[in-house]
């Protein structure tokens, strides 16, 4: 929140701090509801405290998917998939996973279509979006500052004035070498300054050390700008309450934490589902206020994968049990509140 010079306004902005860091009467976590769409109902996000909130200052929790990188799994980036999503899997966000590397972005500028398709399916659909800027074999986001910079601008100046937009500006920074202080912050302050140039308001995330594992470093030495939050990933196979203790760390000192990848099997994608501890990472982030997308809209027969193998070739959506995955069988669950 902004600084204010005067009493009343301090005392006003003590006040809405308050009512939002207080225990939050948990929404129905419904993509429609009442013939609105979730964006329709929350609007223009926030961050106050440690909440993501709606436009009326009231925590909310947002759960949706994450694509697979779109240089493979493209396909599935449409607004019939979205839309299918949205309907069936009451999703209230998609994640565009642009990689920068691995035949991403750096290879092709083309990719760049799979967002923008995202984008505009999700602003026509009524859901939050994540632009995410896939950050994963170049391991320290500094090497491609320039290009991160020229997209998020272009970014910023087509989609800004959308309520929909989420700005992911760093996946999983990685590496010995590629710390919080020397790296990761430098980079995620110029990439910030370039989108507030253009978009003021709407929430940028910014990755954390370790694969986005370490959010607590992040908090101890905070980036000073309104509405940023900091990247948490998991899988359910590999980490565990020690990864929660991390969590509830950043928490306590004051940042705003947002999980913009997980899954239910090991770290590799692999290793089968493990439904007990995905369970209780639900519990630890409704009871904690995080947001979340899952990895991962798929169908390449691997276990953190939603769809069956070679299943919906054609990125159709309208999905039936048969064509799910015991991931996707789950998640589909966990989504449409049948299981906690």
């Amino acid at each position: 929140m902004k600084l204010f010079k005067t009493a009343i306004f301090t005392v006003s902005a003590v006040l809405l701090f308050a009512s939002c860091s207080n225990k939050y009467k948990n929404d129905t976590k419904l993509a429609v509801e009442d013939g609105k769409t979730v964006v329709e109902r929350y609007g223009q996000l926030q961050v106050i405290g440690t909440d993501l909130c709606n436009k009326d200052g009231q925590p909310v929790q947002l759960r949706g998917m994450s694509s697979h990188g779109l240089q493979w799994y493209g396909k599935f980036a449409n607004e019939n998939v979205i839309g299918w999503l949205r309907d069936d899997w009451n999703c209230q966000l998609w994640r565009a996973a642009m990689y920068i590397s691995e035949g991403g972005y750096l290879s092709s500028k083309a990719i760049k279509t799979r967002v923008t398709d995202s984008v505009e399916a999700a602003i026509k659909l009524g859901v939050y979006v994540i632009i995410d800027w896939h950050v994963l074999g170049t391991k320290d986001p500094l090497a491609h500052v320039e290009q991160a910079k020229e997209f998020f601008d272009e970014m910023s100046k087509t989609y800004g004035s959308y309520p929909n937009i989420i700005y992911e500006i760093c996946n999983e920074p990685n590496g010995e070498k590629v710390t919080w202080k020397d790296s990761i912050k430098p980079y995620a302050e110029q990439v910030i300054k370039t989108i507030r140039a253009n978009d003021p308001n709407n929430i940028i995330i910014v990755g954390t050390p370790v694969w986005s594992s370490q959010p607590q470093l992040a908090a101890k030495d905070p980036i000073k700008a309104d509405n940023i939050m900091y990247t948490v990933h998991f899988y359910a196979g590999t980490h565990g309450k020690t990864d929660r203790k991390n969590i509830k760390e950043a928490l306590k000192l004051g940042a705003p934490v947002f999980c913009t990848e997980w899954g239910t099997t090991m770290a590799s994608g692999d290793g089968g589902v493990f439904e007990k501890s995905t369970l209780e990472w639900m519990k630890f982030f409704e009871e904690n206020n995080i947001s979340w997308a899952n990895w991962a809209v798929n169908n390449k027969g691997e276990d953190s994968g939603i769809l069956g193998f070679n299943k919906d070739r054609d990125g159709k959506g309208g999905w039936t049990e048969k064509d799910l995955s015991p991931d996707g069988k789950l998640i589909r669950k966990i989504l449409r509140n049948e299981i906690k």
